[in-house]
């Protein structure tokens, strides 16, 4: 979960301070999990979800499904709730492994394969 927790900052540019702050826990705390040495609790992920509605859960827990819960129809046209991974974009035995999107103000997101 770490390291899922780890995309995840990436992809909302956000430092680990920034992230604590954020969520109200200490930054120790943000810190000892992204290193694995602790497990989030129930604190820390009730504020999550509050902090970042869109952020799926099951994602960052076991690694299933989306970075991003879907949210309707309107979801399909947001580059991060498409699974460009899963679309025909394979040639000569290639597959799309990371895609990196960047933004005019400067911040980007990464997409990695679920792979």
């Amino acid at each position: 979960m770490n390291r899922r927790l780890l995309q995840f900052l990436q992809a909302e540019n956000l430092t680990q301070t920034q992230f604590a702050d954020t969520l109200s826990v200490a930054r120790g705390s943000v810190s000892h999990i992204l290193s694995g040495r602790n497990k989030p609790g129930y604190d820390f992920l009730e504020s999550l979800m509050l902090h970042y509605p869109n952020l799926n859960l099951e994602w960052l827990l076991t690694g299933r499904g989306r970075m991003y819960r879907e949210t309707g129809p309107e979801s399909a046209s947001d580059p991060a709730q498409m699974d460009l991974f899963a679309t025909s974009a394979t040639q000569e035995n290639r597959k799309i492994e990371r895609i990196i999107v960047y933004y005019d103000n400067n911040t980007y997101q990464i997409f990695n394969s679920q792979e």
